[in-house]
């Protein structure tokens, strides 16, 4: 499909050294002018001129940085002001947009994406990360909590929407001014400042975009040049069935160049103009269909299309960075390549990992738990690449919209229970061990209770009340890493699951890359409240096998009890779960072990 030509610096306002330079799509219109603070908002003084593809340009020698402006389009007897599509800055969701600097001094930023097999994602909303003095958080506030992070073992953020949304308080996946960086959390200078500072910790920033509809409120998209069909969107939206979408009429025509280029140009702006290092794509099952489903008769090409250029365009500039799709409908060609006729993302969030694993948690009796499913949301995979999946058992989603955090769901009310605590944390355990690119939401790592809200910030304090449990998520996030050079097999790309007691609820399984010592590892996981002494598990090598990490160690709680404690487990030769070796391990209840030579 052929594209308008609309380079992304060629949009918008650009300041320049003669003042600056204004263009803006508005092929309906029957004259476009700018105004602003620079000519008192006089309203006509500078009439931009038409292109041949309903382009409208020009160039205001007094309009500098800092001023504010909107475009006055006249449509027959229409007269609409207009935000600029393409602003960067706006004073509010319903104010104007603001005539913003594009310069920045990265001071030599040369940072590169940690590999998939590497990274570890926190999932962060601005707003509530890190709330100072009970105001709302900001970019700037979220720099002060960066070393602790790194300190944590993160290594990926993951940054809920901060394009302008409607209001100062929102998840943000509503964008109203998409370009334009959110003004509560400080605009886009304190986006650099932010994105910069991460590098500095050796943090990569993946920033959560949202392309299957803008809006609904304060949208200066909608019906932008006066022209419209069916009452609905106008120039940016589909004028028919094909808009709707749960969260209104407010799907983007990804069959309009002009919008495919839009959409283009807003994903290349946070990889090249902020450095950012990679993209999640919100709920790409609705721009790849239309009812979010499988039904052909639904099925968007428009937007299979636009997804597929759009990895394009991304692996042709920076291919280090991921483009990684929500998707949650088990479908492989999400991450299949363009050329084979995929949707060419990197890596999508796993549906079959997360449902699967949080049932087990959360079902309260321990007969219930199905230790089938659990092995199979383990050794789930699309393609022969493991880390084509992102898996979790928190994430904004998750823990919220009638859901509650894991602890909570456990036991509401009381989060910080033992029962919440042990299970829980074995769901982290089996998400930093099993294969995949692992994440966390903020706060998962000192037992946050309740559930997710854009009001409520994160409670600090719980750093220390709930030190145990963070200890334990440091420990993780370590094991991961391979930090102590002795477990390089959980970034490695093979799986056996070697043992399944449906009965006791054990489960065992291999994980390793080249293996050998200092890389494969056996992770036991027990999901009954019932302590197994002398287990008999299988090994895939003879020796010794030292427990690198015990749950029921009592450092990550004072009533645990150091069940399977020992520092070093001996595996004899011997046929076990059809493995080479064979030994008998100590497991308590509602715990995991790691083990490797």
């Amino acid at each position: 499909m052929t594209t308008a030509e609309t380079p992304r610096l060629g949009m918008g306002a650009t300041p320049h050294e003669g003042g600056t330079s204004f263009r803006v799509w508005a092929p309906h219109a029957d004259s476009v002018h700018v105004t602003g603070t620079f000519d008192d908002w006089a309203g006509e003084n500078h009439l931009l001129t038409r292109s041949d593809q309903g382009y409208w340009s020009g160039t205001v020698k007094n309009a500098g940085i800092g001023d504010t402006y909107k475009y006055r389009i006249v449509n027959g007897e229409q007269v609409l002001w207009r935000v600029d599509p393409y602003v960067r800055e706006v004073t509010n969701s319903v104010g104007e947009g603001v005539i913003t600097d594009l310069d920045f001094d990265w001071g030599g930023d040369d940072y590169r994406t940690p590999p998939w097999h590497e990274m570890v994602i926190y999932e962060l909303h601005v707003g509530t990360f890190n709330a100072v003095d009970g105001e709302l958080g900001t970019f700037d506030s979220a720099v002060e909590r960066l070393g602790y992070l790194s300190e944590l073992g993160v290594n990926t953020i993951l940054v809920m929407p901060f394009g302008e949304f409607a209001g100062d308080i929102s998840w943000g996946y509503n964008p109203a001014h998409p370009f334009a960086i959110e003004s509560a959390y400080g605009g886009p200078a304190a986006l650099r400042r932010f994105i910069m500072a991460c590098h500095e910790h050796d943090i990569a920033v993946l920033v959560d975009v949202v392309y299957n509809h803008f809006g609904p409120s304060d949208l200066g998209l909608w019906q932008f040049d006066g022209w419209s069909e069916n009452a609905m969107g106008g120039i940016y939206f589909y004028n028919d069935w094909r808009a709707n979408t749960p969260w209104g009429d407010s799907r983007p025509d990804y069959g309009r160049p002009e919008v495919r280029d839009y959409i283009r140009d807003h994903a290349l702006m946070w990889l090249e103009d902020y450095h950012a290092d990679g993209l999640r794509f919100d709920a790409t099952s609705y721009i790849r269909n239309v009812r979010g489903g499988g039904n052909p008769g639904d099925d968007l090409p428009d937007g299979w299309g636009l997804l597929r250029w759009l990895n394009d365009e991304v692996n042709a500039r920076q291919p280090w960075k991921p483009t990684i799709a929500e998707d949650l409908r088990n479908e492989w060609a999400i991450t299949e390549d363009t050329s084979d006729g995929g949707a060419g993302f990197d890596s999508q969030w796993d549906a079959a990992f997360v449902h699967p694993i949080r049932a087990a948690l959360i079902t309260p009796e321990d007969t219930h738990r199905d230790m089938h499913a659990v092995a199979g949301a383990i050794a789930h995979r699309y393609h022969n690449d493991i880390f084509e999946r992102v898996i979790y058992t928190e994430s904004h989603d998750e823990v919220a919209n009638g859901s509650a955090r894991v602890p909570e769901e456990i036991w509401g009310g009381q989060a910080d229970s033992l029962p919440s605590r042990k299970r829980s944390t074995l769901g982290a355990v089996i998400t930093f061990t099993s294969p995949g690119i692992p994440m966390i939401f903020q706060g998962q790592e000192f037992l946050t209770p309740g559930w997710f809200q854009d009001t409520r910030p994160l409670d600090w304090s719980r750093v220390e009340s709930q030190s145990g449990i963070h200890q334990l998520y440091r420990d993780l996030f370590g094991l991961r890493a391979n930090r102590d050079g002795v477990t390089a097999g959980l970034k490695g790309q093979n799986l056996d699951i070697h043992h399944l007691n449906q009965d006791s609820k054990v489960l065992a399984y291999h994980r390793w890359d080249q293996g050998g010592a200092g890389d494969s590892c056996v992770i036991l996981l027990n999901l009954s409240g019932v302590a197994h002494r002398e287990y008999i598990i299988g090994f895939p090598i003879p020796g010794k096998w030292h427990v690198r990490l015990n749950t029921d160690w009592s450092g990550y709680g004072s009533d645990y009890d150091d069940v399977g404690g020992t520092e070093v487990v001996i595996a004899a030769e011997g046929d076990a779960d059809g493995q080479r070796a064979v030994a008998t391990v100590d497991i308590g209840g509602w715990s995991a072990l790691l083990l490797s030579q």
